[in-house]
């Protein structure tokens, strides 16, 4: 437990966020600490934060070692893609039991990882610790080392038991079980001045698709994406990038800063969402390519492809402008969505009429003011009847946000469209931007809102 409570304060310091330079060096020391309350986990523990983090890595066995019903918090309903390997599709569990409590449980562990390199024979096994394998003090890194030792091949320890505090503490403690255990432990077969990173990017709904083209078009090699739709072995040469985008801060920040503390990465943090942000994030990644060794002619070659990609999207986007324009969003999510899809919208002439901000960080608010001016609407918390109440009253045409929300906008009776993990459409990219105005556009306009507002015939007098 001392290792993890070291981990936990380590993350808690971390130099690079916004929140932390703030304060003065006394606090700054102390971290982000405080004492966990009953619920505090609701809306995910530092499990579900880690293996939201991993799990997009396609090739290697993710294994929960805990009771079954860890596991069985499906992660499957993200929407995150694979272009080969779906081993990442398939859950892995050591089923720890009431007598594994009492003998504890790391022999059990060990067999479970025997078992699946003997069936799967993935690249690398990744293992899970879970609240009730931490609280009897199985050593899962003495157990990883031992099987790493013996089968040959990497066992990586994710020290992550739901206790320890929030989905997003749990998402910076799986950087740093990469940072201590993956990057830099293999060398890329070979490199170019073109070799980038992109870190925070899941690849949902196959997002990253939409952007590669652009790269590819620049000839801009994606060395790794952490950590959608990666391998384990891109990861584990990554440090030989030239560059890094990195696309939410709040969650893996710790990476970013790292990798460029021990390897010399520049990075910087951007969004592919809407025209503008998505041109902003190519013209960054080809600047620091440039700054460290490609030819000038990237910069060139980059306005080019920005200049004839915005044509091409503004033509698409023309159609929807005027059906779009002036009306008014409400945006229920958090991170980079709150202010990159933000910026996306009033592209098209759409007023945001508040953002969330729970799971946004300093520099996040701050880009909302930016985008949305001194007088933005930011909610750092909303209940299910607030919303309600803004919806009703028509303060609002549509609600964008994840799908825990969509049933407050069915019950009011508006337009809901899903922009978290869960979706179904790609967002990311010119086209994304196009197809994100397009299911809006199809959402708002649905015929149906006409019949459910109409008074049921039963209660016409």
């Amino acid at each position: 437990m001392s290792n993890i409570s070291e981990k936990v304060q380590a993350v808690f310091q971390e130099p690079g966020c916004a929140k932390n330079r703030a304060k003065l060096e006394k606090e700054r020391k102390k971290g982000c600490t405080k004492q966990l309350q009953p619920g505090a986990a609701a809306g995910g523990c530092a499990f579900d934060g880690a293996k939201i983090a991993l799990q997009p890595i396609t090739d290697v066995v993710h294994l929960v070692h805990g009771p079954i019903a860890c596991e069985g918090n499906s992660w499957d309903n993200r929407g995150s893609k694979s272009s080969d390997s779906l081993l990442y599709r398939m859950g892995f569990t050591t089923d720890i039991q009431e007598m594994d409590v009492v003998y504890g449980g790391e022999k059990r562990l060990f067999r479970a990882i025997k078992e699946a390199i003997d069936r799967y024979d993935p690249p690398a096994v990744f293992v899970y610790q879970t609240c009730v394998p931490a609280l009897i003090g199985d050593d899962i890194e003495a157990v990883c080392q031992a099987a790493k030792k013996q089968f040959g091949r990497p066992v990586v320890p994710v020290q992550s038991p739901g206790f320890a505090g929030s989905k997003n503490l749990g998402n910076k403690l799986a950087g740093e079980a990469l940072l201590d255990h993956v990057i830099g432990t293999e060398e890329p077969s070979n490199t170019t001045p073109y070799d980038v990173n992109i870190i925070g990017e899941y690849n949902l709904a196959g997002e990253l698709w939409q952007v590669q083209p652009l790269f590819d078009q620049l000839g801009i090699r994606i060395l790794a994406c952490i950590s959608g739709n990666a391998k384990y072995r891109e990861i584990a040469s990554c440090h030989r990038a030239k560059a890094t985008m990195l696309v939410c801060s709040k969650a893996m920040i710790n990476i970013a800063r790292k990798m460029e503390e021990r390897y010399g990465i520049p990075f910087f943090e951007g969004s592919f969402y809407g025209i503008s942000d998505m041109s902003d994030a190519l013209r960054n990644l080809a600047g620091l390519l440039v700054g460290r060794g490609a030819p000038a002619e990237l910069l060139s070659k980059t306005e080019l492809l920005i200049r004839r990609e915005e044509q091409k999207a503004w033509e698409k986007l023309k159609v929807y402008q005027k059906r779009l324009a002036g009306k008014r969003v409400l945006l229920i999510t958090g991170g980079v969505k709150s202010w990159s899809v933000v910026s996306a919208l009033q592209e098209v002439g759409m007023e945001i009429v508040g953002t969330s901000v729970k799971k946004s960080t300093e520099e996040d608010k701050e880009r909302i003011k930016k985008v949305m001016g001194e007088e933005a609407h930011m909610i750092e918390e909303m209940t299910p009847r607030e919303m309600y109440r803004m919806l009703k009253e028509a303060r609002a045409d549509i609600m964008l946000s994840g799908g825990r929300s969509q049933f407050v906008a069915l019950k009011a009776k508006m337009p809901w469209l899903d922009i978290n993990q869960e979706r179904h459409h790609a967002y990311a990219g010119y086209e994304g931007m196009v197809a994100l105005v397009a299911e809006i556009d199809r959402a708002l306009y649905n015929p149906v809102w006409q019949e459910v507002r109409l008074p049921a015939p039963w209660s016409e007098g």
